[in-house]
C-alpha cells in the first residue's frame, strides 16, 4: 500500500483537525500576516526537499504557519475591493468537488449541477430563458469569453470566420471610462486590441450617456472597423453604477450590435425591490456575466458567461477534434459515466480542465436559496445607504458619491485641510494598517474617496457603524497630529 491510499482512511480525522485550525482563523484573533512575516517566513522557505515530511507534519504547518498567517480578505471588516472570503458552504463543495470530481467531465452529479446551477443562476436573475451559459475563472474570463461571442457573431455577419481565418480589419467596443479594465485586456486577447474599445461618455454618477453613444456609432458608421459590441455595467467596480440597461440595447438593437452587460458585481442587485427598476433592459441583452465568488460566497474562482445562443460559443471556442479526447467516448447509449463527456463546456470557453464549480454554486443557493440571498443583498445595500446618512450627517464627513448598490464612496473633510485628497490618502493607510476596518479607495472625478464595498456573507450592520467611527476617529487624531506639527515648526 502506498503512503497517499494509507492517508484515505485517515480523512475525517485530518478535516476536522483542519477545520479546528480554520475555525480559530476565522475568529480574527491573530495578528496580520506581515507583522508575524519574521516567524513564519523562514519556516517556509526551504529548498525543495528530497524527502516528505508526512502528512502530520504538513498539517502542523498548515495550521500552524500558513493559516495563522493568511488573507484578511475574509475578515467581515475587510470590505475592500469586491473580494471575500467563502462561506462554509461553498468551501465544502469545493472541497467535494475537488476530491470526488477533479474535472468538469462525464455523466456525474457533479457535471449534472453545471448545468442546472447555471439555470438557477438564470432564473434567479431574471434572465430570459433562452440564454444558457458556461463557467470560467472569473469575471475576466467570463467578459473575454462573452466579448469573443460577440467577435464571432459580428464577423459571422459579414461572411467571416474569425476564430478559424483570424482577424482582418479594425474593431470597435463601447465602453465607459467605469467599465472593467478587463474589457480592454479581452480586446488584447481577442486580437482587437486595446486601443479598439472607444470611451464613451458618461453623466457625473459614471452611467453611460445613451445619447453619446448613439451619436459615436452614428460617427463610426462609415468607417471600415467593425462595430463588435456595447459594453454597459450593471454595477461598476467603483461606485455600484448602473448603466440605463434599456436605452442602450435599443441602441444596440437599432445598429444591429451586440449587447454585453457586465454584471460581475452588481447583478444580483437584482434581487433588492428598491433598485430592481434599474435593471430594465436587461432581457435586450445577448451576453452577460456574473460572479457568483462575490455576493454569492463562493470560493474565488468562480464566474458564469450567459449568452442568448451558446453555439456562438462553440465555434468562437471550440478547439477541434483531438484523437485522445473524442476516440475515448462511446458513440452508444451511454452505460457508464464515462461513456460520454456530457455537455462539452470546454469547446464554450478557453479553459479545456475545470473544477466543478456547478456543485459550489448549487450549493450555495441549496442552502439559502432566493430568500437568503435575497436578504443578503437587501442588507448590504440598506447598509451603503445608511453610511452615507450618517456621513451626510457628521461635519466632517462628506459623500463623495451616493450609492446604488452595496458600494459608498465618502471622505473626511475639515477647512483647515489644505489638500483632502492627500489626507483622505493617509487616512486610508491608517485604517489599513489598523486591520480593523479596511476598505479600499477610488477616485472619482478627481476626488480621492474611501469606498467601502458590502458583500460578504458575514460583513453585517456591526461593520458599517464600525467604519464610520474608525474614519472620524483617525481624521480627527490626524488632524490633532498636523496641528501640532505646525505648532512646532511655527
Amino acid at each position: 500500500m502506498t503512503r497517499d491510499s494509507a492517508e484515505c482512511g485517515r480523512l475525517p480525522d485530518l478535516l476536522q483537525r483542519l477545520g479546528e485550525h480554520l475555525d480559530r482563523y476565522q475568529r480574527f484573533e491573530h495578528d496580520d500576516a506581515m507583522r508575524q512575516y519574521p516567524q513564519w517566513q523562514p519556516a517556509l522557505e526551504r529548498p525543495v526537499p528530497q524527502q516528505g515530511v508526512g502528512i502530520e507534519q504538513l498539517l502542523h504547518e498548515l495550521g500552524h504557519v500558513l493559516i495563522p498567517n493568511a488573507s484578511a480578505i475574509p475578515n467581515p471588516g475587510c470590505t475592500a475591493f469586491i473580494t471575500t472570503g467563502a462561506t462554509t458552504a461553498g468551501a465544502l463543495a469545493s472541497l467535494a468537488g475537488a476530491v470526488a470530481a477533479p474535472q468538469r467531465i462525464g455523466l456525474t452529479a457533479f457535471n449534472y449541477l453545471e448545468e442546472l446551477s447555471l439555470q438557477w443562476l438564470a432564473d434567479m436573475f431574471e434572465l430570459p430563458a433562452h440564454m444558457k451559459g458556461v463557467y470560467s475563472s472569473g469575471g475576466s474570463v467570463a467578459n473575454l469569453v462573452a466579448l469573443g461571442a460577440a467577435r464571432q457573431w459580428a464577423f459571422e455577419q459579414r461572411g467571416a470566420d474569425p476564430a478559424q481565418d483570424g482577424v482582418d480589419r479594425p474593431c470597435r467596443i463601447y465602453a465607459t471610462e467605469a467599465s472593467h479594465r478587463t474589457i480592454h485586456r479581452a480586446a488584447a486577447v481577442l486580437g482587437l486590441g486595446r486601443n479598439a474599445v472607444v470611451t464613451i461618455a458618461a453623466d457625473a454618477l459614471g452611467r453611460m450617456r445613451p445619447e453619446a453613444l448613439r451619436q459615436q456609432l452614428e460617427q463610426d458608421a462609415g468607417l471600415e472597423a467593425v462595430p463588435v459590441a456595447v459594453v454597459a455595467n450593471a454595477g461598476t467596480t467603483s461606485t455600484g453604477a448602473i448603466d440605463p440597461l434599456r436605452e442602450i440595447g435599443e441602441i444596440a438593437r437599432a445598429f444591429s450590435l451586440w449587447f454585453h452587460v457586465d454584471g460581475a458585481y452588481g447583478l444580483p442587485g437584482i434581487l433588492d425591490p428598491q433598485v430592481r427598476p434599474l435593471y430594465d433592459g436587461l432581457a435586450l441583452a445577448d451576453s452577460v456575466i456574473v460572479d457568483p465568488h462575490k455576493w454569492l460566497g463562493a470560493p474565488v474562482g468562480i464566474g458564469a458567461t450567459f449568452v442568448r445562443d451558446r453555439s456562438i460559443l462553440n465555434r468562437a471556442f471550440t478547439q477541434g477534434a483531438s484523437d485522445y479526447l473524442e476516440g475515448s467516448f462511446s458513440t452508444a447509449d451511454a452505460q457508464h459515466s464515462m461513456d460520454s463527456p456530457g455537455i462539452p463546456y470546454s469547446d464554450f470557453g478557453v479553459e479545456l480542465s475545470a473544477p466543478s464549480r456547478g456543485a459550489v454554486v448549487w450549493a450555495l443557493i441549496r442552502e439559502i436559496g432566493i430568500d437568503g440571498l435575497h436578504k443578503r443583498v437587501c442588507r448590504h445595500n440598506a447598509m451603503a445607504r445608511h453610511l452615507a446618512k450618517r456621513a451626510q450627517a457628521h461635519p466632517q464627513l462628506e459623500v463623495v458619491q451616493e450609492p446604488t448598490l452595496s458600494i459608498c464612496c465618502f471622505r473626511f473633510v475639515a477647512q483647515e485641510i489644505d489638500d483632502l485628497n492627500e489626507f483622505n490618502r493617509r487616512l486610508h493607510r491608517r485604517l489599513v494598517q489598523a486591520g480593523r476596518n479596511i476598505p479600499s479607495t477610488a477616485v472619482i472625478n478627481g476626488v480621492f474617496s474611501i469606498r467601502p464595498c458590502f458583500v460578504g456573507a458575514r460583513t453585517g450592520w456591526e461593520q458599517a457603524d464600525a467604519l464610520v467611527d474608525e474614519v472620524i476617529e483617525t481624521g480627527q487624531r490626524l488632524l490633532a497630529e498636523q496641528s501640532s506639527l505646525q505648532k512646532a515648526q511655527g
